[in-house]
């Protein structure tokens, strides 16, 4: 850790360090909304905590600057808990083990937390600055932005007084963040019977792993491998040619991730164990090719069993289950007609998981058209229904409309031409923002999301770049003092 906190920004890093030390996992943010009051009080600004979480600090505007408009500086306290299958690492209880390799700060099999940690870290550096030029700025720390952002949902009528938001969750350094999509979840459980597995039976695990995951927003375009789906395809294929009896699957998890492992246990004739893996292996080699770019680490693998499970799903509700895997759409659903390149309204499955008696389900579904995802989400609902699940849609937030003619877009956008003597991408993104709910609560309100370069968001290749965040700062720090 000592590496890291000789990083400049020097208060930045220093900052990022001491977020990491604290357990922070998404629904779990307790101790990280305690740092977060221990540190505004610390530092003598008034900070205060609201009933679900959020943390508010205030700082008054430096000398000179008392007339400017008040700033909102944003980021959120919680991160996606993801890790290698072979990590044994407790998001709730220990801080993240950081190391530098070349350019990059990394984490050791976990996702990093530099989404939305940095950000976080940023804005903790500029409370404590007394050296920076700023106008009055609220400070606000959200929690739980990865799994349905409840905190920005339960902001308090009247808690913020600023007009302009500075939302620091963008993920590449060259970008300004102007509009974002919504999402809904749509979860189902299916209900599910057993029957007891062949006599004759031999037990097998299957896993599916080393796919690349990522961003099921900001990622959904690059066509990775979905293992809930590719673990489906091979439980199908072999249940025709083997009469494979499937008894537990297990597959993703975060409703943001795109999934990147699933195992299954099952059984099979135990005649056909040495066809099974011949044909196997000629499966997965054909799935590998298929993924070669997107997900060149992709494996498809089976491990023999020393016993057969004692309880097998029945033939008509594992044929149930593939059906349902197969009714949920995953990736792109509609490109957007107005803004090139921008993924306007896609689905996510998320997590299948055998579950006691029931098969549990998630997909997040997400669009910048608001009708246009909850009629996905429904079509989806409606066809799990079909099949006899029990479906929710919950934790929907809305997208944020983009106003690229607003003051503070025409500010840093100039700057950004200023500073780095080439334009800035001013673009709408997939993913979910919490611009979006906050601008609901607060009509009127100016908003822009920017900072700097982080690669493999939710998964455990996360990374962000040193330098990159040395331009972030510099960026950020220079609007502040613009506005």
């Amino acid at each position: 850790m000592t590496a890291i906190r000789s990083l400049e920004p020097l208060d930045l890093w220093s900052s990022f360090a001491d977020l990491n030390a604290v357990p922070r996992p998404s629904k779990n943010e307790r101790r990280v909304t305690q740092f977060m009051r221990e540190f505004g009080q610390r530092l003598g600004l008034p900070t205060e905590v609201d009933g679900v979480g959020n943390v508010l600090i205030r700082k008054p505007a430096t000398a000179g600057r008392e007339n400017r408009p008040t700033v909102v500086l944003q980021s959120h306290l919680d991160m996606v808990w993801q890790k290698n299958a072979d990590s044994n690492f407790d998001f709730d209880t220990q801080g993240i083990d950081m190391f530098i390799e070349g350019d990059w700060v990394k984490a050791r099999g976990t996702t990093l937390g530099a989404d939305n940690g940095i950000g976080v870290a940023s804005i903790m550096a500029i409370l404590a600055s007394s050296e920076l030029e700023h106008p009055a700025i609220e400070a606000l720390f959200t929690i739980d932005e990865e799994t349905g952002m409840t905190g920005a949902k339960s902001l308090p009528a009247g808690w913020l007084q600023g007009r302009i938001l500075l939302n620091l969750d963008t993920e590449e350094d060259h970008v300004l963040t102007i509009g974002c999509a919504g999402g809904v979840n749509v979860s189902a459980k299916l209900p599910i019977t057993w029957q007891s597995a062949a006599k004759d039976a031999l037990g097998i695990k299957l896993s599916v792993k080393g796919l690349k995951g990522g961003h099921s927003g900001m990622d959904i375009h690059l066509g990775r491998g979905n293992a809930n789906k590719l673990m489906n395809r091979v439980l199908q294929q072999a249940t025709e040619r083997f009469s494979l009896q499937l008894a537990s699957v297990q597959g993703g998890g975060l409703r943001n991730a795109i999934p990147r492992e699933s195992f299954s246990t099952a059984a099979i004739p135990a005649k056909q164990r040495d066809d099974f893996a011949a044909w196997l292996g000629n499966l997965a080699t054909t799935i590998r090719s298929e993924y070669q770019l997107t997900d060149p680490e992709a494996r498809i693998e089976v491990e023999f069993l020393a016993a057969a499970p004692e309880k097998v799903l029945t033939p008509a509700d594992q044929q149930k289950l593939f059906a349902a895997v197969d009714a949920c759409p995953n990736g792109i659903f509609r490109m957007s007609p107005s803004i090139p390149g921008l993924v306007q309204t896609s689905n996510n499955l998320a997590s299948v998981a055998l579950k006691g008696d029931q098969i549990d389900f998630l997909c997040l579904t997400r669009s910048s058209v608001d009708s246009e995802r909850d009629e996905l989400a429904r079509v989806i609902g409606s066809l799990l229904r079909t099949l006899g699940a029990n479906v929710e849609l919950d934790s929907d937030y809305p997208g944020w409309q983009p106003l690229p003619e607003s003051g503070i877009v025409k500010l840093m956008s100039g700057l950004y031409r200023e500073l780095y003597a080439s334009e800035a991408h001013v673009e709408a993104c997939h993913a979910g923002l919490e611009c979006g709910i906050i601008g609901s609560h607060f009509p009127g309100m100016e908003m822009i999301s920017f900072g700097p370069n982080i690669t493999g968001a939710h998964s455990p290749d996360e990374k962000v770049q040193i330098s990159s965040v040395k331009k972030f700062w510099g960026y950020l720090t220079e609007t502040l003092r613009r506005i």
